[in-house]
This record gives structure tokens, C-alpha cells and sequence, in this order.
């Protein structure tokens, strides 16, 4: 079994093995992402055995999962925050967002540029970030803390949800030092209500719920279901990834989840000194932008990401100088 990385004292990152012609590395990810290479099933396994059975060989003779099956999909994220950051324990309850590892340690990355003075990163617990929306996963607290010792204050309005991260947490004592977990009571607000007089973060992030209803987000899974290579009578579970209501839609969608975030930033200025969100729709970016504008942030940027043929970007903003 890997011995987990120390509290605060992240592992150093591995150096690249050189790519084959048949496994490439994963165009896109942050330099510093563990999981720029293919995913290494022999280690995979050893640190998750239950993952054995869902391994197969893609007609290209590559060891892989079927990523259309959620039990596949949520043994495949156990083993990678397992194998790769040492956490034990990992699990969510059936239909909660089961979210891909690679993509969420990429937000964390380029926070972490976003906060760097030159080619220095600030590491350790005294860096404290808010992460509204941490769901069942708990997923960025566990890659921020293990990769850059940071600790966190997990947000959530679904109390199920935050049950399952304190689990997380009591299965890793280390973590549960340096991460707090909250509940939202009103659905309607994000950060009033949530933040304690005085409390000042050095970041903001955000995984805003996708779609604008329940009607989109259904026909976002079936067009997800169809890129998958899956018939319409296949009955098998559609949400590969899972998600409640909350977490995959909300009224106006991602652009109306920024916007309110924009709006309540500029009441409380002072309360972090990064905020961020990401935004999976590019069509998005004007309307968060002209919100920006009219909250007279000191200064906005826009950063890039990708993962294989997936876009998207993170918006930040500050107040401050």
C-alpha cells in the first residue's frame, strides 16, 4: 500500500515516463498534474483490488474502465485519490457527483499560479480556501491539501451531502485538522449568511451547477450517454459521473450561479482575495463579464483550461491591490 504524503508536505511530482506511441500523454492538463500520463491500472488495482473486475482492454489494447458504468467510475476515482494522494476511505452515496480526478486537480493547479510570486508557491495551512459547493467528493479539499498543504472551508446546502465529506474526513484524521465543513441554510445566498465577521480566505472556487433545469441537465446525460457509444434502449444508469438536483442544475444555470456570486463578492470585498468560478459555457463569459464590470473589480482574468476535447475556463476577480 503507498504511504500517503504528510500533511502539508505534498509529494514532489513524479518525473514523466516517456510517452508511447499508444498512450500519449493527456493533451491539455497543468504541467503539474499527476495525471498528465494514462492512468497505471497495475497500481491502480494494488491500491484499490476492488477495481480489478471492471478493468478491460480497449480495442486499441490499452488497459481501461467502461466509463458509463458508475460503479466503474467511482471505483476508478477511490483508487486514484488512494494511489496518487494517499486518502483512505473515499466513497460517496449512490446518485451524488462522482467527479473526474484530473480535471478538479487542474482547477486547483492553476489557482495555485494565481496566487504564486514568481515561481513560488504559497504552501501550508495558513493559505485558507473556500470551496462553495464541496459536495458528497469533498474532492478539492483532499487534492489542495495533500498537493499544497492548504487548508479549507467546505460549503454545501445539501446536508446529506456534507455527511458523506465528514466520513471522508474521519477516515483521514490529518485532514479533518485543516478542513472545516459548513452548511449553507439558504439556498439563495452563497457567501452572506455562510462567512463568520472578519473571516478573510486567499480563495475563492467554485464548480457552479451546469445546467439552467432539470429538463437540460436530463437531455445533457442523454447526450453524454450517446457520446459514450451507448444505444437509447440501453437501460444501464445513465449519470456515469451521478449528481443530485442541486449539483448538476440550478435557475439560469451556471451564468446566473457567477453572477449572484459577483453580486455578493462586492458587498463583502475583503473577504478573499481571489475569487473564482468555473465556467464550462464560453457563451457565459459576457454576461459574468458585464457583472464584473458593474461590481468595479480591481482586476479580472480569464484562464484557459482543457482536458482532451472538454473547454472550459476559470474567471477570477479581486478587489484588492
Amino acid at each position: 500500500m503507498p504511504k500517503p504524503p504528510e500533511a502539508g508536505r505534498p509529494k514532489s511530482p513524479r518525473t514523466p515516463t516517456p510517452a508511447k506511441a499508444t498512450a500519449p500523454p493527456k493533451p491539455g492538463l497543468h504541467l503539474r498534474n499527476r495525471h498528465r500520463d494514462r492512468y497505471d491500472f497495475t497500481l491502480l488495482v494494488k491500491a484499490c483490488p476492488e477495481l480489478a473486475r471492471f478493468v478491460v482492454t480497449s480495442p486499441r489494447g490499452e488497459r481501461t474502465v467502461d466509463f458509463a458504468d458508475p460503479a466503474a467510475v467511482k471505483l476508478l476515482n477511490r483508487a486514484l485519490l488512494k494511489q496518487v494522494y494517499g486518502v483512505e476511505g473515499w466513497d460517496v452515496p449512490e446518485g451524488y457527483l462522482c467527479p473526474p480526478i484530473p480535471g478538479r486537480a487542474d482547477y486547483l493547479h492553476h489557482l495555485a499560479d494565481l496566487l504564486a510570486t514568481g515561481p513560488k508557491i504559497p504552501k501550508g495551512p495558513q493559505v485558507r480556501v473556500l470551496d462553495i459547493g464541496t459536495g458528497a467528493n469533498l474532492v478539492y479539499p483532499l487534492i489542495g491539501h495533500r498537493e499544497y498543504g492548504w487548508s479549507f472551508v467546505g460549503t454545501d446546502i445539501d446536508g446529506r451531502a456534507l455527511e458523506s465529506a465528514q466520513r471522508i474526513l474521519q477516515a483521514n484524521p490529518d485532514l479533518a485538522k485543516v478542513v472545516e465543513l459548513r452548511r449553507q441554510e439558504d439556498a439563495t445566498r452563497i457567501f452572506e449568511g455562510l462567512l463568520r465577521p472578519g473571516e478573510r480566505f486567499d480563495l475563492c472556487m467554485c464548480n457552479p451547477p451546469f445546467h439552467a433545469s432539470a429538463a437540460e441537465a436530463r437531455e445533457g446525460t442523454e447526450r453524454k450517454w450517446r457520446n459514450l457509444g451507448r444505444e437509447e434502449g440501453d437501460r444501464r444508469p445513465r449519470l456515469n459521473f451521478g449528481g443530485q438536483g442541486s449539483e448538476l442544475w440550478c435557475p439560469g444555470g451556471e451564468a446566473a450561479f457567477v453572477r449572484r456570486m459577483v453580486e455578493e463578492s462586492a458587498r463583502m470585498p475583503e473577504a478573499c482575495r481571489w475569487f473564482t468560478a468555473l465556467l464550462s459555457k464560453s457563451e457565459n463569459l459576457k454576461a459574468v463579464t458585464r457583472a464584473l464590470h458593474v461590481a468595479k473589480v480591481r482586476e479580472t482574468k480569464i484562464i484557459d483550461m482543457a482536458q482532451g476535447q472538454k473547454r472550459s475556463r476559470i474567471v477570477a476577480w479581486t478587489y484588492q491591490t
